[in-house]
């Protein structure tokens, strides 16, 4: 189960918030036993690039198989 505080990759591209699939997040709340969370977006030099409410589908954990990946950010 996916819980505050944990790094989740994002499944599906959010448009509007310039993230793409594969971006990694934290999670900063969790809603209705995981049901939903809360996940801040950040770029590496610690900056926040978004904030979303995303549904459990929309993430998985981050696995041990999972690498850092850079690109540039597009903002909508």
């Amino acid at each position: 189960m996916i819980k505050e505080h944990d790094r989740v990759v994002l499944n599906t591209a959010l448009q509007n918030e310039g993230l793409e699939a594969g971006d990694v997040g934290t999670v900063v709340h969790v809603y209705k036993d995981g049901e939903a969370y809360e996940v801040e977006f950040l770029t590496l030099d610690g900056h926040t690039a978004a904030v979303a409410t995303l549904n459990a589908s929309q993430v998985r954990p981050v696995t041990r198989r999972d690498l850092t990946h850079v690109r540039e950010l597009r903002v909508a």
